[in-house]
């Protein structure tokens, strides 16, 4: 089907953005040529793609079909113009990362001041989501690599991993609500006391329920948020027995200790993801070998 790739290009900002007028201002064309290249285009794919209304615009799930793979196509494209802009020099050019938020501030900050020192007029992006969600980033080519707690059920197999860090997760709780200091305690016993994690979009999350099915137990947490500092804050005032990461306790926390267990939770893995299956620019390979 001979479709012109501007069309392809108009639909992708109006889903984007879900606004005819915010897409013209984007591609720097009138809304009335927004609204005939959607026209041309539903006309010769014999679909309609949107739903208009006076107040609002939605996809019609032809046109979300349509998007998943318009809007990789359109990522790499850009992806493809950046590299070229960049012409193979560290002087220019875009680095998109992608990353959660614990390992952003724990991991990734020192990094970034390297290399923008070293590298002051390569612009840096990162974007900030869940480990898993930042999976479907990179699937996206909505990001150049991404820096994710491993394993991670939202990698594919066209994704090359390099395991840059290893870490234990762990249970912290404060000695004056919870008094197991000196003792071993099995994930059943853990069982019956408030326990504080992150929640189900998250790989600690899907690491720590494997755990407690593999013991043949149900993991029903007492609170569950999107932030491992905040899990920690609320277990040093007592709120509950928080799961988080080893690098992201304070050093010398006089209100917190470490749960002791009677059977050793397996290490983790921080990896680099990449699509191997896409070239990728200077900036990014000499990003990911200081890693």
């Amino acid at each position: 089907m001979d479709i012109n790739y501007e069309l392809y290009k108009v639909f992708y900002h109006v889903a984007a953005t879900l606004s005819f007028s915010e897409a013209s201002k984007k591609l720097f064309i009138s809304q009335s040529a927004v609204s005939q290249s959607i026209k041309v285009l539903e006309k010769k794919l014999d679909q309609t793609l949107f739903i208009r209304s006076t107040k609002k615009v939605q996809l019609t799930p032809e046109g979300e079909i349509l998007l998943k793979h318009v809007e990789p196509a359109i990522n790499l494209i850009s992806k493809g113009e950046n590299q070229l802009l960049e012409a193979n020099t560290l002087n220019g050019g875009q680095l998109r990362i992608g990353a959660s938020d614990t390992i952003c501030r724990y991991y990734l900050v020192p990094y970034l001041n390297t290399f923008h020192k070293a590298y002051p007029n390569v612009h840096i992006k990162v974007t900030n989501r869940t480990s898993i969600e930042c999976a479907h980033l990179l699937q996206n080519g909505q990001v150049d690599f991404i820096i994710t707690n491993y394993p991670n059920s939202g990698l594919s197999s066209s994704q090359n991993v390099r395991v840059i860090n290893e870490f234990y997760d762990v249970f912290v709780a404060n000695q004056e609500y919870f008094p197991l200091k000196d003792q071993a305690v099995d994930l059943k016993k853990l069982q019956s006391y408030p326990i504080l994690m992150l929640d189900r979009k998250s790989t600690t999350s899907e690491f720590l329920h494997q755990m407690f099915q593999k013991e043949q137990l149900d993991l029903v947490p007492e609170i569950e948020l999107s932030s491992n500092d905040l899990l920690i804050d609320l277990a040093r005032i007592g709120l509950g027995i928080a799961f988080v990461p080893d690098f992201c306790i304070p050093e010398n926390d006089k209100d917190l200790f470490q749960v002791k267990l009677t059977e050793q939770l397996p290490a983790r893995q921080m990896v680099v993801a990449y699509n191997e299956n896409i070239p990728v620019s200077q900036a990014t390979r000499q990003f990911m070998d200081m890693l």
